[in-house]
């Protein structure tokens, strides 16, 4: 796919002529771009002189950028915490259109009105654990078949399809890889997350928050699914960039279960073991301690 198929396919999608571009951080994934609206047609989705974020990648997953899309559509049907307007879609050439939020610091009032916005997004409910319609989620293509329990997710959709992936490119030791799989067999005996699915993000490491310069919070990213709250709360404590305001106010609008701080490294494993099979060595010490903490 050449850059002019997916330039040309969202112009057209949307009814508009890009004037500037120019490349802007887009994750360990996509290619991401900053374009202008230099003019629009009768209708066009965007007004000429605006800004708006365009993902691309050469080879996505199947229907990658549709999925993350409908991702966004589902966090913004919680009416909870604010996520980009979804201008168009495609996976043939692959590309997400998105209007432009323009990024500012965190507030004095963003870390608590995150933790109030959180609450109440997990509390929206869903039908199951996974995703009803079956799609992958994630640079790996996880799956997200529907199941009736955490336990059951996340040993069958989580653990089990990230250790046979580890093995399959020798990121994980076998011996760390088998303990894996242990694991995933015994994940009923954690009878106080045999609750409901919540609709989680599935992807918040702080990267995923923007805080837009009139104080307001945004998501962005999302790899949705129904799962554990906990998995969301315990992925915002991996790499930080979250102020404890938001976990206090978080607690005081929704309290977790007793013993959820023990429960932290059991769902940071997942993306523990993620990180080690992109990024290589230095993931592989912290996913082997998370696991010998349950195994």
């Amino acid at each position: 796919m050449s850059e002019n198929d997916w330039v040309q396919a969202v112009q057209r999608e949307l009814g508009v002529q890009f004037g500037a571009m120019r490349q802007v951080s887009g994750g360990d994934f996509a290619q991401a771009w900053c374009v202008e609206v230099e003019s629009s047609g009768v209708g066009a989705s965007a007004v000429e002189g605006s800004n708006l974020f365009v993902k691309t990648h050469a080879n996505p997953p199947p229907n990658h950028f549709s999925t993350e899309a409908r991702g966004l559509e589902w966090l913004k049907a919680t009416e909870s915490v604010a996520v980009p307007t979804v201008l168009a879609s495609s996976d043939d050439p692959p590309f997400l259109a998105l209007e432009w939020i323009h990024e500012a610091g965190r507030s004095a009032g963003s870390e608590g009105a995150l933790g109030r916005q959180l609450a109440k997004m997990h509390k929206h409910p869903v039908s199951c654990f996974g995703r009803e319609d079956r799609r992958t989620t994630g640079s790996l293509g996880l799956p997200n078949e529907p199941c009736s329990s955490w336990a059951e997710f996340y040993g069958t959709q989580r653990l089990q399809p990230l250790a046979k992936i580890a093995s399959d490119r020798a990121a994980l030791s076998q011996l760390t890889i088998e303990r894996i799989e242990i694991l995933s067999q015994r994940l009923n005996e954690f009878a106080e997350l045999d609750t409901a699915a919540s609709c989680l993000h599935g992807d918040l490491w702080a990267g995923n928050r923007l805080v837009d310069s009139d104080g307001r919070n945004w998501l962005i990213d999302p790899a949705c699914h129904g799962g554990h709250r906990e998995f969301d709360l315990a992925m915002m404590r991996l790499f930080g960039g979250y102020g404890e305001d938001c976990f206090n106010t978080y607690q005081d609008n929704y309290p977790l279960e007793a013993g959820w701080k023990e429960r932290v490294p059991l769902h940071q494993l997942a993306p523990l073991i993620v990180h080690a099979i992109k990024f290589g060595r230095s993931y592989v010490s912290p996913t082997e301690e998370a696991l010998s903490l349950y195994v």
